[in-house]
């Protein structure tokens, strides 16, 4: 089970996550995305999908149309945690 991040190695962990936004109220991170049309946003959600099966880690989100919202915390740990950071950093890679 993974640890919730907490001070130095939390803040640290939020720095290298630019694009990535703390949710109001949550130990939580957010992100939005906006694609050329449906069929790329369902693609990007694709390859997220089949990454965050792989690592047993799943995030919450929405898409309507080309735009995708996607909030990742590890419900088990209670907060963000390191699974939340890797599953980030691949989402931004495939951004």
């Amino acid at each position: 089970m993974a640890s919730k991040l907490t001070g130095k190695a939390r803040n640290d962990a939020l720095v290298t996550l630019k694009e990535w936004k703390e949710v109001p109220g949550r130990d939580a991170i957010q992100r939005s995305f906006k694609f050329t049309d449906f069929t790329q946003a369902w693609g990007f959600m694709t390859k997220v999908a089949l990454a965050a099966e792989k690592a047993d880690h799943h995030p919450e989100w929405s898409n309507v149309y080309n735009k995708v919202e996607i909030t990742l915390s590890t419900h088990d740990a209670g907060g963000l945690s390191d699974k939340d950071v890797a599953l980030a950093k691949f989402i931004d890679s495939v951004a």
